[in-house]
C-alpha cells in the first residue's frame, strides 16, 4: 500500500475516522440494547419449555424452533419489511390511510434479539438440568417461596452455569450486528463499504472493519472471562 493512503483512515474533512468511529459505536450500541431483550425473552421461552402446561411447552418450543431454523437476514427482512407491511395493513383495515415506516435501528434490535434468544433459551434449559431438583424441593419443604426460591437458590446457579453459552452468544451477536448493513444502519460494514466505494480502497477499509470487530471480540472475550472465574469464587472444586 501506498502511505498516501493512510489519512483516509484519519478524522476530519479529508479522513474517513468520523464514520468510522461512529459505525463502531453504533455496532456496539445495537448489540448491548439487543442483549438484555434476547436475555429476558430467551429466559421466558427456558421457563415454557420447562413448564407443565402443554400449551406453553409446545408455543415455547416452537419459537426456538422457528428462529433458530430460519437464517438471521431473513427474519431480519421478515421484521423491517413484514412489520410495516403488517402495521399499514391493519390501519387500513380500521380506515386509517397512512404509511408505516419501522425505525431500522428498532428493527434490528428486534430480529437479532429473537435470534438470541431462540439460542440463548437451549442455554438456559441447559443450565436447568445442571441443578439438582432436590434444591428446590428443600427450598419448598422449608416454607421458602417459589419466587424466593428462584431469585436465592436457582438464579444464582443458573447464572454460573449458562455464563459460558451465554457468552459465545453475545460474541456472535456482536458480529450479527453487520447484518443490519442491508437495511440502511450505518455500522462498522456500512461505513466501510462506502469509505471503500467512494475512496476506490476497498482492502484498506475492510480489513479497519476486521481489525474493529476483532478487538470488540478481544475486549468481551477478556471481560467474559473475568465474569466467570467471578461467578465461580467460593466453588469447592474435587
Amino acid at each position: 500500500m501506498e502511505n498516501s493512503i493512510w489519512p483516509l483512515l484519519g478524522f476530519g474533512a479529508e479522513g474517513w475516522g468520523d464514520q468510522l468511529l461512529w459505525g463502531a459505536l453504533l455496532t456496539v450500541t445495537l448489540a448491548l440494547s439487543t442483549l438484555p431483550l434476547g436475555l429476558t425473552v430467551g429466559f421466558l421461552v427456558a421457563l415454557g419449555r420447562r413448564s407443565e402446561e402443554r400449551s406453553l411447552r409446545f408455543s415455547a418450543t416452537l419459537f426456538a424452533t422457528i428462529f433458530r431454523g430460519l437464517p438471521e437476514l431473513l427474519t431480519l427482512f421478515l421484521i423491517y419489511y413484514g412489520a410495516q407491511l403488517g402495521l399499514s395493513a391493519g390501519l387500513q383495515a380500521a380506515g386509517i390511510e397512512t404509511a408505516i415506516e419501522i425505525n431500522a435501528f428498532l428493527a434490528g434490535m428486534i430480529a437479532l434479539g429473537l435470534v438470541f434468544a431462540a439460542y440463548a433459551s437451549e442455554v438456559f434449559v441447559s443450565a436447568f438440568s445442571a441443578i439438582p431438583d432436590g434444591q428446590a424441593e428443600a427450598a419448598r419443604a422449608l416454607g421458602i417461596r417459589k419466587m424466593t426460591t428462584m431469585r436465592k437458590v436457582i438464579f444464582p446457579q443458573l447464572f454460573r452455569f449458562a455464563l459460558p453459552g451465554l457468552g459465545n452468544l453475545w460474541l456472535i451477536l456482536l458480529k450479527d450486528t453487520a447484518l443490519v448493513s442491508v437495511i440502511g444502519l450505518s455500522d462498522i460494514l456500512r461505513q466501510s463499504s462506502i469509505a471503500a466505494r467512494v475512496t476506490q480502497h476497498p482492502l484498506l477499509f475492510y480489513v479497519t472493519a476486521c481489525l474493529l470487530y476483532l478487538t470488540f471480540s478481544l475486549i468481551f472475550t477478556v471481560l467474559i472471562g473475568w465474569l466467570e472465574k467471578r461467578s465461580d469464587r467460593g466453588l469447592i472444586r474435587t
